[in-house]
């Protein structure tokens, strides 16, 4: 079986807070044949571990890298290591994923109101403006 993850399916097999739900996880997991991940599932699985459990940055890094590292999981691996670059440099792994994303849509410069994002960004040779 060839599956789409949805965040809960990833959170439920790291943080195992529900013992039925994460047995079910783990089951679809090692029985897939291929494990689609999508950017939006990872920023939402990165936010959820570190604004809900409390996961600190270089955890979330290790589980999106645990991820990275299975080989039946397929994802945009380079958008994944944007945001993993932003999220170990001290950002949030969306701004990453949302600047590498809108590179490769077009866009030329990463606008935001979030001075750290924009720092972080403008650091790794993205063109960025804070507005205002």
């Amino acid at each position: 079986m060839k599956i789409i993850a949805d965040t809960n399916i990833l959170v439920r097999a790291v943080v195992r807070d529900n013992e039925k739900q994460a047995n079910a996880a783990d089951n679809i997991l090692r029985n897939a044949t291929l494990i689609a991940v999508s950017p939006p599932c990872l920023c939402e699985f990165a936010w959820v571990l570190q604004r809900l459990y409390r996961f600190d940055a270089m955890s979330v890094a290790q589980a999106i890298r645990a991820l990275l590292d299975t080989e039946k999981v397929v994802m945009n691996r380079p958008a994944v290591e944007a945001g993993l670059a932003i999220l170990e440099a001290g950002g949030d792994f969306a701004d990453g994923v949302m600047a590498y994303e809108g590179n490769w849509l077009g866009g030329e410069i990463f606008v935001s109101f979030d001075k750290n994002a924009t720092k972080l960004l403008a650091a790794q040779g993205q063109s960025v403006h804070v507005p205002g």
